[in-house]
């Protein structure tokens, strides 16, 4: 498709979302009536800026079945948010739209560089996290062997892909540097293995992670962006010939950009939070969804049709505010992997001493960086680069390797005890 033909379909499959939306869940219709907006009112696609937004705390207030479309007789798979930072959040698929994720995390696979044939290791937790059953269906669709893995049992995972010879492994960035030190602890040199593409999701990552991945394993590492609200992996996609941004598989999942204080849609190239409509999903439709993570929308390179998403490395929620200035972890994420002797593994801890915040940065040391003053110096260069690179003070210290708290799934970098 070109894009005036890509817009047609969108604006078809838009106004369907809409009545089916107000029809079948009453939350949308009491959203519509109070903002005095009607599916009908959907003329153009720009129309959709006059609907409202919806939040995750819609879906919390409406545990569990509040805002499903179809009976639950219609219902073929149930998924749910961890509900570690309040009520779960709980997800329902039909039948046809289980075939619809299948497809775009297949198209997803192919754009990262699988084929038919390929093995794909799937080291995304299984359960009700979608991350693991989206992977898995998406690669069998891809025409993949799947290798189902899951999350933990590092030790396992390594022997598993040295015996198996898996040429694709979906998992989180985080954990996929958690096995990095399993291979180098079992004296597996990680560069030797039959890996060739990674594909990251599930959590922000930098651009310098990808760098030390593709590094020290000697693979493509690509990004591939979903939630579970949306759909869940598979939403968007970064294309292995190009490694510029994920193309949003538009044709399902319809994106604005917005700024996350005042509420206006930014124009493309503009910076804010990411917002999403479904095109297509049954079960559980949503409209103008506040993801909360912050990035821009660009034309598309590689699959020309479909719009990129920058890769994102925050979110609106995950900001820190340190004394007035906003920091983000993915910047001391940045400045800890440019430092020389610094391994990708730190922890932000943030307090109170008197009156004021302080903040404190644990980065592990590089095997075999064991001189206390080195270690010091670099602490220092650290602190250093904080201070210049995110514009506040913070006390840097250097531990030893394999101190710090490993990922089996999601990390969490930050622990705020003010």
């Amino acid at each position: 498709m070109d894009r005036d033909e890509l817009r047609a379909l969108q604006l078809d499959r838009l106004r369907g979302t809409l009545r089916h939306a107000y029809e079948h869940v009453p939350l949308y219709r009491r959203k519509f009536d109070a903002a005095d907006v009607r599916p009908e009112d959907c003329r153009t696609l720009e129309d959709l800026a006059r609907f409202p937004f919806t939040t995750k705390a819609d879906l919390r207030d409406s545990y569990p079945y509040g805002m499903f479309a179809v009976p639950l007789d219609q219902v073929r798979r149930l998924h749910a948010s961890s509900g570690t930072t309040g009520q779960p959040t709980v997800v329902g698929y039909t039948e046809r739209d289980l075939e619809t994720w299948a497809e775009v995390v297949a198209r997803s696979i192919r754009a990262a560089g699988g084929r038919p044939g390929h093995k794909v290791h799937v080291a995304y937790g299984y359960g009700l996290f979608t991350g693991g059953l989206g992977a898995h269906y998406g690669a069998e669709r891809a025409g993949c062997t799947v290798i189902p893995a899951s999350g933990g049992m590092t030790s396992r995972q390594v022997r598993l892909i040295v015996d198996l010879e898996p040429e694709i492994i979906m998992v989180t960035p985080s954990y996929m540097l958690t096995l990095l030190d399993e291979f180098e602890r079992q004296g597996v040199d990680p560069r030797g293995t039959s890996l060739r593409v990674g594909v990251f999701g599930a959590e922000p990552w930098t651009e310098a992670m990808r760098a030390e991945i593709e590094e020290r394993f000697a693979i493509d590492a690509v990004d591939i962006y979903g939630l579970s609200e949306v759909m869940g992996p598979g939403v968007a996609q970064e294309c292995v010939e190009t490694k510029d941004g994920l193309h949003v598989w538009e044709d399902h999942f319809l994106p604005e950009v917005v700024d996350p204080l005042t509420d206006e849609v930014l124009g493309e190239g503009e910076r804010g939070e990411v917002v999403f409509t479904s095109l297509t999903k049954e079960a559980l439709p949503v409209i103008r969804y506040r993801t909360r993570d912050l990035t821009r929308l660009l034309p598309g390179t590689a699959r020309p049709a479909f719009r990129r998403m920058e890769k994102v490395t925050g979110r609106c929620d995950d900001m820190i505010i340190i004394r007035g200035v906003n920091v983000f972890p993915s910047r001391i994420e940045e400045l800890v992997l440019a430092t020389p002797g610094i391994a990708p593994h730190f922890r932000i801890e943030v307090s109170r001493r008197g009156r004021l915040d302080h903040m404190a940065v644990f980065a592990e040391a590089r095997e075999g960086f064991t001189d206390p003053a080195l270690r010091a110096a670099a602490a220092a260069s650290l602190a250093d680069g904080v201070k210049e690179g995110a514009g506040v003070s913070a006390e840097v210290t250097v531990v030893d390797p394999g101190t710090l708290e490993r990922s089996v799934g999601k990390i969490r970098r930050v622990a705020d005890l003010r």
